[in-house]
């Protein structure tokens, strides 16, 4: 049997990509919240398996129930989310959700290391490139080292983009060999 989570999982990243590009995230949160909190009380859930009902009485049952907390797009994908019998997972969507916006929104630590000490303009340049890159909002320290003889080598999370006149010689050097 699959997982609720893996269920979840996709309706939840539809939901957080629309809610980003709508610039709606806490409205979106705080429906998902509110929708879970209201589908897991055992008189909605049952009301939800009622094969009298159809998948969008179902729908707008809940979408009423949570009142005007519910974005019309929210509606929305609760009626998806009836049509594919789905419903009960709204409470991992929701989590799953919440998880990809704290993702979002929290700072990431970036390291560079260059050979040369960064420029005002280089590291402002370095700062909003690398933003668009994670999309998340980033801290940048740096430090020089000058075995690496040109270049940088930047460290965030679990990315390294080596950019080095050292890590490029090192890897010429690899090739050669094989």
């Amino acid at each position: 049997m699959i997982e609720p989570t893996t269920l979840a999982r996709p309706y939840a990243r539809a939901a957080f990509e629309h809610a980003r590009a709508a610039g709606e995230l806490a409205a979106w949160q705080t429906a998902l919240s509110e929708l879970a909190a209201i589908i897991t009380q055992p008189k909605v859930a049952a009301a939800m398996r009622d094969p009298n009902q159809t998948a969008a009485q179902r729908a707008s049952t809940l979408s009423s129930l949570a009142g005007d907390a519910v974005p019309t797009a929210v509606g929305n994908l609760l009626a998806i989310m009836s049509d594919n019998g789905r419903l009960s997972l709204i409470p991992e969507v929701a989590m799953l959700f919440e998880q990809l916006k704290q993702a979002v929104e929290s700072a990431v630590a970036v390291h560079v290391t260059s050979a040369y000490p960064l420029t005002d303009a280089e590291t402002q340049q370095l700062t909003e490139t690398m933003q668009e890159k994670l999309e998340r909002s980033i801290t940048l320290t740096s430090e020089t080292d000058p075995s690496l003889l040109g270049g940088a080598l930047i460290r965030a999370d679990d990315l390294v983009i080596d950019g080095s006149v050292r890590g490029r010689l090192n890897k010429l050097a690899g090739t050669l060999t094989q």
